[in-house]
């Protein structure tokens, strides 16, 4: 099977990504905006052969670079795994004819006033939103639901360019910071209050064959604007329990509304005194290098799975769910320069053995803003088989680890 693979080597795990095509057996056509010599030698040695592009997300770039691979040999998938490629992607399968996820669904996975109007209207809880592309439709918006209200961009990522509003000042501040007042697009949507969390998905011909929920602790707007909060992300091995029945329905009823194929998913979810809502879904893994999570939690290889999703139309291994498993992020006292660490030593005296993974800056190097997300500074990977005791265990490491900057 010959598949095209869109930004083999950036970000860093889309190697991983490469490999597991690789390993399945497929044929696999690198497309990215690196020159080859500049790939890693082990992306080169899984690659057949590899077009540079000069963006790809320039959809008639990417486009001829695609008619031109066809020219040479059949080519049976396009994939993109990262947010930002999906929709250049989607266009590109559509006028080449090549398999894959639809435009439709592609669009409706990524723009969010348009995914929720969708799925609202075939009964799934949402948050009540719009699309504004004036101030007035921002401020209409506001006369009707009230505040607060949640105002971002209507293809964004996580928390980026995302701002809570709570009154009219703010409304007015966000109009202009956001670009609304200069023609810039953004959806606007009622405030949930409640707990956040996601869950991922393999899905094969529409069918969920893997499946893993995450939970944020805490809510990801929050985590993404206070410094002093060491944010976690922990996986649950639990996922039979009856508590979880209602989001995993969700995920299928969304996934069989949206169309979705052979793909993974990336669902967000609200959970509160309102019940259990939708938030969003994309057609692609989750970012922050999750699947290497689910990778220590199920002691498999997600990546491979994917792959063989894609080129035998099966998965290969079911997970163990031996491990609950989760990702704390460690944030510097202040901008600057990493100066070091403390607490380290205690954490690995304690819990050594259910580290998998870390990252920690050298002394010197440039501190990253908390709005850089979960991987910006140092963090830490921790697996344990109970859940609670994982909580415990990142909350130590959240009250002990500290990232001292100069």
């Amino acid at each position: 099977m010959n598949i095209i693979f869109v930004e083999p080597s950036f970000p860093y795990n889309q190697k991983e990504f490469v490999r597991g095509l690789h390993l399945a057996g497929a044929r696999v056509i690198g497309i990215g905006e690196r020159p080859r010599e500049y790939l890693p030698d082990d992306v080169k040695g899984w690659l057949s052969s590899y077009v540079q592009v000069q963006s790809v997300v320039h959809e008639p770039s990417l486009l001829c670079a695609v008619q031109e691979v066809q020219k040479k040999c059949w080519v049976d998938r396009l994939e993109a795994t990262v947010e930002a490629h999906i929709m250049a992607a989607a266009k590109v399968r559509e006028a080449t004819g090549i398999p894959g996820t639809s435009l439709r669904t592609a669009y409706l996975c990524r723009d969010k006033p348009a995914m929720k109007e969708e799925l609202r209207e075939a009964g799934i809880p949402c948050a009540q939103s719009t699309r504004a592309e004036t101030p007035r439709d921002a401020r209409e918006f506001v006369a009707k639901l009230g505040y607060p209200l949640i105002i971002k961009p209507p293809a964004g990522a996580g928390a980026s360019g995302t701002w809570k509003v709570r009154n009219k000042r703010e409304l007015e501040q966000v109009i202009v910071e956001s670009g609304l007042a200069d023609g810039v697009a953004v959806a606007v949507e009622e405030f949930i209050e409640g707990h956040e969390g996601f869950l991922d998905t393999l899905t094969i011909n529409g069918e969920v064959t893997h499946e893993f929920i995450t939970h944020y602790y805490p809510n990801v707007l929050t985590a993404m604007r206070e410094r002093w909060i060491s944010p976690q992300m922990i996986t649950t091995n639990r996922i039979e329990a009856p508590g979880y029945r209602e989001v995993r329905q969700m995920a299928r009823d969304v996934i069989r509304m949206l169309d979705i194929g052979t793909s993974a998913t990336h669902m967000e979810w609200f959970s509160g005194p309102r019940g259990l809502k939708f938030s969003e879904i994309g057609c692609r893994p989750p970012g922050v290098g999750q699947w290497d999570v689910y990778n220590a939690a199920n002691e498999f290889d997600l990546y491979f799975e994917w792959a063989s999703a894609l080129t035998h139309g099966r998965a290969h291994t079911a997970p163990s769910r031996s491990y609950a498993a989760g990702m704390i992020a460690l944030r510097p006292s202040h901008d600057g320069r990493i100066a070091g660490y403390s607490g380290l030593d205690t954490i690995q005296k304690a819990w050594g053995d259910c580290i998998v993974a870390s990252h920690f800056p050298s002394p010197g190097t440039p501190t990253q803003s908390v709005e850089g997300g979960y991987m910006a500074n140092a963090w830490m990977r921790v697996r344990h088989p109970d859940y609670d005791v994982l909580r415990h265990i990142m909350n130590t490491i959240g009250e002990t680890v500290k990232v001292h900057a100069g």
